[in-house]
């Protein structure tokens, strides 16, 4: 009976859910306090009963219960007992307990945090996350139940978590990521609320905001571990390729981006309401669309998880269901949204953050097109066609170049309306011919140690990340010339903070894509590479045993050219897991903040004779570097006390 308890509590749930979302929201309509009140006894059973039920299926992958059909395919008792932590979500049916028990926890929050709104409002919201959370319990339990026994014969030991995720950042990047995907629910809640009650203020916008920057600074973290954990991991030596589903996070990311400067304007201004909520929207329905990408077999990635067409087609429905009916509600209620507030002119902060939000806007299009076409062009007999990174570079590059000017000018404008353009003229000119100087002396520095020619385009898109880095970090001294640091609003450090992670972010990708330099060699013990000023010298290859894998790890020792300097010792691996019969590339690293040295093994060719690929990425952690601060910037946004400035 103990093993069953994980599934009672998923169906308990189930019919908690059903209760939330129905009773709150009644009692909203008929304006009875006692059903809008259940919420604060039906939350909290909610959330209780699916951590019950996520706990006992962690127990099960602990204790290496292989009466489970989840754990017997995605488990070994060879696997060390962290790895078996990750691999309870490390599978389809388990990521979607784990994603409903993280929506569960920002219910919960929304619940505790919410004492002080209208309670019609409050009770719209919490009936519409109970709504979301009763969609994916009911798909869990009839599509993807984590529960599902095999009483007779269970294997001894277990078939093998896959050795991709068998990594640190598998145990982390989905539930990070998930809790971004996850958190635009309560804007997409917020939003529905606001429709129904055909009202929205600044009030709206400040109780919406925190949620929002919240999920968008998860969000953030989850896209840059995921990239993190392919760049090392995979062996080819990116940090992005356009997979589809990289995409289908990015996609929520573009629009979760421009939804949280709209909620800015809503709040200061007023103005924006249709738009914020129409973002408010795009952003949980993209959520879900990545969703269905990722679960519905209709893609193949790495990153994807399920190939069940019942699986996506029941997604698909739901999806249809919340994005469609809340399409269908703005339709109808958009127009009480309609009058807004103070009209604001072509040069102010209020036209450059529309002016922003359109191009985040049309790379969003751009990311759907590229994603969606593959799949529409074969469901219309068009044939197969597949879009890869040169389209995305060559559509996604230049709208990126131009969001960060716009940023850059962004902080010049007062709201409303700009008195006196002229007189900001010598400060910009100042600003880029600064930024023009440092970028000279950066292309031309990079240029000269790894012997590039001059490459105009670099130069242009390296000028835009120093302008918008000059600009941000003049904003900042020119505020502690004013005052002292205690008395610079938070809100305004916070932004600087994000936009400065944008402009390092933005360096960082420029930098490592220009420059970096890609070697594959055939290499054996004693061997030396030479590879612009460093040497790589093959030591030796020696065999170890891993807790369940068995592997060659080359030793490669790294020196200057010219001097003869010990640089680092180096150490690729080729891992050969004995349980699911997979060999694996495990890449050896030496970073630090300038340069990665970045070497993977192929295949052996003959006798100590190997295939080496050596990479040296300049400036590449910048890019990481860049999406903890802009993550930094959006959490310290959201816990402070609110200071005036314009």
């Amino acid at each position: 009976m103990i093993p069953e308890i994980g599934h009672i509590s998923l169906i308990f749930a189930l019919v908690i859910s059903f209760l939330l979302a129905l009773f709150p929201i009644i009692g909203s309509y008929q304006n009875n306090s006692t059903y809008m009140k259940f919420t604060d006894v039906l939350v909290p059973i909610q959330s209780l009963c699916i951590l019950i039920s996520f706990l006992f299926l962690v127990y099960a992958f602990l204790t290496d219960d292989f009466t489970f059909v989840l754990v017997s395919n995605n488990s070994n008792t060879a696997l060390p007992f962290y790895y078996k932590i990750s691999a309870t979500w490390g599978n389809h049916e388990g990521s979607l307990l784990l994603w409903i028990l993280i929506l569960s926890v920002w219910t919960f929050l929304v619940n505790l945090k919410t004492k002080n709104i209208p309670i019609k409002t409050r009770s719209n919201v919490l009936s519409i996350l109970g709504f979301i959370a009763f969609g994916f319990i009911l798909f869990i339990l009839f599509t993807s139940n984590p529960f599902e026994r095999q009483i007779f014969f269970p294997p001894l030991n277990g078939s093998d978590l896959n050795p991709l995720l068998q990594d640190i950042g598998l145990i982390l990047h989905p539930p990070i990521l998930y809790i971004g995907y996850v958190g635009f629910a309560v804007a997409f809640s917020f939003a529905i609320s606001a429709l129904i009650e055909g009202r929205i203020d600044s009030n709206w916008a400040k109780w919406t905001k925190n949620w929002t920057n919240t999920a968008w600074a998860f969000l953030t973290l989850g896209i840059a571990l995921g990239s993190w954990w392919a760049y090392y991991e995979l062996g080819w030596g990116g940090w992005w390729f356009w997979d589809p589903v990289e995409n289908a996070s990015l996609m929520p990311w573009l629009a979760g981006t421009a939804l949280i400067h709209s909620l800015s304007v809503t709040e200061k201004k007023e103005s924006f309401k249709s738009w914020t909520i129409l973002l408010a929207l795009m952003t949980f329905s993209l959520s879900l669309l990545g969703t269905f990408l990722v679960r519905s077999g209709i893609l193949v990635s790495v990153h994807a998880f399920a190939s069940d067409p019942e699986r996506g087609l029941f997604i698909l429905i739901f999806l249809s269901i919340v994005a469609g009916g809340s399409m269908l509600l703005y339709g109808i209620r958009a127009n009480k949204l309609m009058k807004t507030g103070n009209t604001f002119s072509l040069f102010s902060r209020e036209s450059l953050l529309l002016s922003n939000n359109i191009v985040l806007l049309t790379a969003l299009v751009v990311v759907l097109l590229g994603t969606l076409f593959p799949l529409v062009s074969v469901a219309f007999g068009w044939g197969s066609y597949s879009v890869g990174p040169p389209y995305f570079n060559f559509m996604f590059v230049p709208l990126s170049v131009i969001m960060i000017f716009l940023m850059g000018f962004a902080p010049f404008f007062p709201w409303e309306k700009t008195n006196n353009l002229k007189k900001y003229v010598p400060k910009f000119l100042r600003y880029i011919i600064l930024s023009i100087f440092l970028s000279l002396f950066t292309v031309l520095t990079m240029d000269d140690l790894f012997d590039k020619s001059f490459n105009f385009l670099s130069f242009f898109i390296v000028s835009s990340c120093f302008w918008l880095l000059v600009i941000n970090l003049n904003q900042f001294l020119t505020f502690k010339k004013k005052s002292n640091l205690k008395s610079i609003p938070i809100k305004f450090i916070s932004m600087l903070i994000a936009h400065l992670g944008i402009a390092v972010l933005a360096l960082g990708i420029s930098l490592t894509s220009f420059y970096s330099v890609h070697k594959d060699v055939r290499m054996s013990v004693g061997d030396k590479i030479i590879l612009t000023s460093n040497i790589f010298m093959l030591e030796s290859i020696e065999l170890t045993q891993g807790p369940n894998f068995i592997s060659k790890v080359a030793k490669i020792n790294v020196s200057k050219k010219i001097t003869d300097k010990f640089i680092d010792n180096i150490y690729p691996e080729k891992r050969f897991y004995s349980a699911s019969q997979q060999i694996m590339t495990e890449a050896g690293i030496s970073k630090n903040i300038f340069r990665d040295l970045y070497i993977s093994l192929g295949e052996e060719l003959e006798a100590n004779t190997w295939s080496v690929s050596i990479h040296i990425k300049p400036f590449v952690r910048l890019i990481w570097l860049g999406a903890i601060l802009m993550a930094i910037g959006s959490m310290l946004f959201i816990f402070i006390k609110h200071k005036k400035y314009s």
